[in-house]
């Protein structure tokens, strides 16, 4: 028995955090792209079953593309099943309304608010249980939970590690409450960064991750978990599969005793140079350190230069400028009095103080900022 195990892959996404017009609209459709080829490489790897352990769509706004390519996948492959567990992003609509009766796609199969269970070999030794989490249900369904000792059980679940806080409303789930149940693997979804870990003497818990980072809080690799059961001896093992057309990093430039722009463009490059991102990849450079009150650094010239090297690239400057404040305590000038003022408030941070006084100082050389 072969399985995929994936979640959060977030179709129709809008992606307007960073990117905007032509590489918003293909970046939407590599997202698409990625789970069809993933579906593909199912078919050509024999994969037997792909759970889908929530957020398959990112919004209830489905666009016919997206609704018809996901529908292709389904149909066109009737030697794989479809295991589908919503997640807090998804609706049934689509599905319900879309398909039609679930009968018609015998090789898709859904799951509610309570406890749903399927065998996936003919021994029914390996079997799949899930559940929809609500705010009705997710603190009950740990006692309702009954599993056969002597099966493979692999249990699936959309929300939040107890052990982490989530941006996205959610239901949590608490691992500690899934111990001793007869759990082998827990198929789990929501974090969008792969992630395992033991569960118990028997099993272990896993997030994949999502297919294609979104976002800069989504950088590294991503992919999905490839799972291999014997059907005998009910052992398995699992791989992680990198997948993904494209990878985000954020990156930090040290500018400390930069004279330049353009000293600053080299060592950006450096820096990426030394990360590993490709020509093809999203970037997000931070320029930190401390550089002098007169030094020139554009942040603005260095993304201008580098733009046309990589897919999308941005430069956030969180430069600090490298002076004694003391130094102005009895300087007569604008700048004096102005640093003055600023470090004298009580309601800035030291943090908030140098990014005034940084923005102020080049107010007062003529610069944008």
């Amino acid at each position: 028995m072969k399985l995929i195990h994936c979640a959060d892959i977030h179709l129709d996404s809008k992606l307007s955090a960073n990117l905007e017009g032509d590489k918003r609209k293909k970046r939407k459709n590599e997202i698409l792209e990625s789970f069809i080829n993933m579906v593909m490489w199912a078919a050509q790897n024999h994969i037997d079953g792909i759970i889908i352990a929530g957020d398959l769509f990112d919004t209830s706004s489905i666009s016919k593309t997206t609704a018809s390519f996901v529908r292709n996948c389904i149909t066109d492959n009737p030697q794989i099943t479809f295991y589908y567990l919503k997640g807090n992003h998804d609706v049934h609509s689509f599905l319900y309304g879309m398909y039609g009766a679930e009968d018609e796609y015998p090789n898709l199969k859904l799951f509610g608010e309570e406890w749903t269970e399927y065998a996936l070999n003919e021994a029914g030794s390996i079997v799949l249980k899930g559940v929809e989490l609500t705010s009705g249900n997710c603190e009950s369904i740990y006692n309702s939970l009954v599993l056969n000792p002597g099966a493979f059980n692999i249990v699936t679940l959309h929300g939040q590690n107890s052990m982490y806080q989530s941006k996205d409303k959610t239901e949590v789930i608490s691992l500690s409450s899934m111990k001793n149940k007869s759990i082998d693997y827990l198929a789990l979804g929501h974090v969008h960064r792969y992630e395992e870990g033991k569960l118990d003497n028997r099993g272990i818990y896993v997030y994949p991750g999502c297919l294609e980072g979104r976002g800069f809080d989504e950088c590294g690799i991503h992919g999905f978990v490839e799972l291999t059961i014997d059907d005998d001896t009910l052992e398995f093992n699992k791989r992680f599969v990198p997948w993904g057309k494209r990878r985000l990093y954020e990156i930090e430039a040290d500018m400390g005793g930069c004279r330049d722009t353009v000293e600053a463009v080299s060592r950006v490059r450096k820096a990426i140079d030394e990360s590993g991102a490709l020509k093809e990849d999203l970037i997000k450079v931070i320029i930190k350190g401390e550089v002098d009150s007169e030094t020139d650094i554009n942040a603005d010239f260095i993304m201008h230069q580098l733009t046309d090297e990589y897919f999308y690239i941005k430069v956030q400057d969180s430069t600090r400028i490298k002076m004694n404040y003391s130094d102005y305590a009895g300087d007569i000038s604008l700048k004096g009095e102005f640093i003055r003022l600023v470090m004298g408030s009580s309601d800035l941070s030291d943090d908030d103080k140098a990014q005034i006084i940084k923005t102020g100082l080049l107010a007062l050389r003529g610069e944008e900022f």
